[in-house]
């Protein structure tokens, strides 16, 4: 589905979530679980957590008032439960780092497949066709 302007940034930033979600999916051994651990919290502050404000502030007020309220908060859990993961992950938990991984990719799916969908279909044009 072509994404409308209002989402399309938004879309390509799931590209990052998703090559950093495969790079812990393939972490072999002690040297790049001791990188990951660095690197994904700078990527976490860096990209993902103003993404999650940006989609906390705009779309999903937009989506409150027409009614997608399950979708707004099954988002936002997941945004809760990531950002819970990353307080672990910055105190050396490979576990929670592992988790992370596997919620991120997940997560992304469901923005791409439900969230930006349902979007696309219950907001009004105005917005869709805002561009960031």
């Amino acid at each position: 589905m072509k994404r409308s302007p209002a989402l399309l940034a938004l879309s390509r930033e799931h590209h990052t979530a998703l090559s950093l979600s495969v790079r812990i999916a393939r972490m072999a051994d002690a040297e790049a679980e001791a990188a990951l651990l660095i690197r994904v919290p700078a990527v976490f502050d860096a990209e993902l957590e103003p993404h999650f404000q940006e989609e906390e502030q705009g779309l999903l007020p937009a989506l409150v008032a027409a009614g997608e309220l399950a979708l707004v908060a099954r988002t936002l859990a997941e945004h809760g439960a990531m950002r819970n993961l990353m307080t672990h992950i910055r105190s050396g938990d490979v576990v929670s780092l592992k988790l992370f991984g596997q919620q991120l990719a997940a997560h992304v799916r469901f923005e791409e497949r439900e969230l930006f969908a349902t979007a696309q279909d219950v907001l009004s044009a105005d917005y869709l066709n805002q561009t960031r």
